[in-house]
């Protein structure tokens, strides 16, 4: 293992991981928590999601021992996903920009609906919601494959880059513009 390069232990470390892209590691996604490991900074034993089977799979990987998972990062508990109660929800849109995979789908002031085969079981949409309308049920057997989790988190950090991007660009147009007329006699 000595031989591998970071990047190399990095890719190995993430394809273990399952993708859910939860925060609760303490990093801001799964790529990260495996660079820290990687790298010597986290302990193989910060994610929930994964629980026992990933810890185990990451020790064998690394050569090092099996460790509990770390309380501090939570509990691990069957696969579940989110379940938005459609008839109390008002249609902030709050849940939207958390989810990591754009599992929710809906738009402001209307009802939102979560893809239950997207849904990762994060639960980042959960603190948002101003009325409690989302719970967290028993998801099904065909959810979560780290994979497409990974695919889709990928396509949701590109679009937001895309947004921001035309944002700024938008800014800097307007901008433009009132210095153009600033400079108007």
């Amino acid at each position: 293992m000595s031989a591998e390069t970071a990047p190399d232990t990095t890719a190995r470390i993430d394809a273990l991981l399952p993708q859910t892209q939860c925060t609760r590691c303490g990093y801001s996604g799964c790529k990260p928590y495996a660079a820290a490991i990687a790298g010597g900074e986290a302990e193989i034993n910060q994610c929930p999601p994964g629980g026992e089977a990933t810890i185990e799979a990451l020790a064998q990987l690394l050569e090092r021992p099996v460790l509990a998972l770390n309380p501090v990062n939570g509990v691990e508990t069957p696969p579940r996903v989110a379940w938005i109660d459609e008839a109390r929800c008002i249609g902030c849109a709050r849940c939207l920009a958390p989810c990591p995979v754009d599992a929710i789908v809906g738009a402001q002031k209307y009802m939102h609906t979560v893809l239950v085969d997207r849904c990762t079981g994060c639960e980042l949409c959960l603190p948002p919601c101003p009325v409690d309308c989302i719970e967290m049920r028993a998801a099904p057997e065909a959810v979560n494959a780290p994979t497409l989790n990974r695919q889709r988190y990928a396509a949701h950090t590109s679009r937001l880059l895309h947004q921001a991007a035309e944002r700024q660009q938008q800014l800097a147009e307007k901008k433009a513009i009132a210095t153009r007329r600033s400079g108007e006699p």
